[in-house]
């Protein structure tokens, strides 16, 4: 699109285009240099900063990346850039992000402080960070997902293709158009993003993430094994091997336990079995922020976790690793609280009765819910209904009945009085 002056006599004067070459502009020396000083230029509706630049500390690869950013949401940006015609730089950021995606919060703090070094910026590396994502204390962590950003005066149609074709699979990639005009003395320099349209890009997260729900209501069902957790006295049945770690975690953070320890526990196998984005965030927020998958986590908002300052999703697919990361967490809770599982065979009989649901599962455990859904601890209620339903709370041997023997008396007494009465079914 052409640019133009308006004039003191309300005329429209074209300002000539030129090109970065023949100004003598260098790509790094002066474009990269001015782009870090105001990176939003590039960047528009989402807060950045410049962590580094021309950063390449990895292993086996002479590559650097132009500016290494990090957004509001703690996820890293490659910014790319090129004087001229952009040509297979999607390929090259592509690589870029690849490498940096397992880069841990220390590393990028390091990498800041060096980056201010370089630019003789005497403040703490961290606290800048910090400063930046709005939390001055805790632990942090950087988000799994890694932004690109390409910006170049022209982008040809064979990689404007493969960028569309990378974000509809779930990618975050903006290309910027920066084309130079010369007016006078001066250079101007019209920026704007093409790639997604600014107008356009809600409505293309949206269309993708109804994609995501659609894709996981025609995935084909399995019927997924049931567990038991206990959790000090308390005790959750029916769980599928996602809700087990989901419980777990949120024990863990109930008790304060470290995030990253969190993360230590789950095995290899589960790939990424946990998303963890800062803030407190609702499912849409956090959609949108870890540019995940929504078939393979658990992200409505009554599943996502919240602790450590971060709001976090567990993976639906475990797997054998279910078993290894149970064992690491419940390691991790007070000696009270440590944690046990046992396949729970699906639920045998359910009842209501007086303001409680209990149900009873084929390993027998025993389940007491309140009116509201929450978990109560079973053997308390059990003893409050007993005497409402005249079961006696002792067993033949004139000892107390445990709970499982005491909740299998109690909701036979409730399903006797009758499934109209009780609201009971089998």
């Amino acid at each position: 699109m052409a640019l133009f002056e308006l004039t003191d006599d309300n005329n429209l004067a074209p300002v000539p285009s030129t090109t970065f070459r023949s100004l003598g502009k260098l790509e790094r020396h002066h474009i990269q240099r001015a782009l870090r000083m105001q990176i939003e230029a590039i960047t528009p509706g989402v807060r950045t900063m410049v962590i580094a630049e021309e950063f390449g500390d990895w292993v086996g690869a002479n590559r650097r990346i132009d500016l290494l950013c990090m957004d509001d949401q703690a996820r890293l940006v490659v910014v790319e850039l090129k004087r001229e015609d952009g040509a297979h730089m999607e390929l090259q950021a592509l690589r870029y992000a690849a490498m940096i995606s397992t880069m841990r919060w220390d590393q990028a703090v390091e990498a800041h402080r060096k980056y201010l070094a370089s630019i003789s910026v005497n403040e703490d590396a961290e606290s800048r960070m910090r400063e930046f994502l709005q939390q001055e204390s805790g632990p942090l962590a950087l988000s799994e997902t890694v932004r690109i950003c390409l910006a170049a005066a022209e982008f040809s149609q064979e990689m404007t293709t493969s960028v569309l074709w990378l974000n509809r699979q779930g990618l975050d990639i903006r290309c910027v158009q920066m084309r130079p005009h010369s007016l006078g003395e001066r250079t101007l320099v019209d920026i704007q993003q093409v790639i997604p349209l600014p107008e356009a890009a809600q409505y293309q997260v949206a269309v993708r993430e109804k994609a995501i729900e659609q894709a996981a209501a025609r995935a084909p069902r399995k019927v997924e094994a049931e567990y038991e957790l206990t959790v000090g006295d308390k005790i959750v049945a029916g769980l599928t091997a996602p809700r087990l770690i989901q419980a777990l975690v949120a024990e863990a953070l109930r008790y304060d336990v470290p995030l990253q320890e969190i993360r230590n526990c789950h095995d290899a196998e589960a790939e990424s079995p946990l998303k963890a984005v800062p803030g407190h965030l609702s499912a849409a927020q956090f959609l949108k922020a870890a540019q995940l998958d929504a078939a393979d986590y658990l992200v409505a908002d009554d599943d996502l976790l919240h602790g450590a300052g971060h709001t976090i999703a567990v993976a639906r697919h475990w797997g054998r690793a279910v078993m290894k990361a149970v064992a690491s967490m419940s390691a991790l809770l007070p000696e009270s609280a440590r944690a046990s599982y046992a396949m729970g065979g699906g639920v045998a009989r359910e009842v209501t009765f007086d303001g409680y649901t209990l149900r009873q599962y084929h390993s027998a455990t025993i389940e007491v819910l309140r009116s509201d859904g929450s978990i109560s601890p079973a053997h308390p209620v059990l003893r409050l209904l007993a005497p409402k339903l005249g079961v006696d709370m002792l067993n033949g041997a004139g000892g107390p009945r445990n709970t499982r023997q005491l909740g299998d008396k109690v909701i036979s007494a409730i399903l006797e009085r009758g499934a109209d009465e009780a609201g009971g079914r089998v």
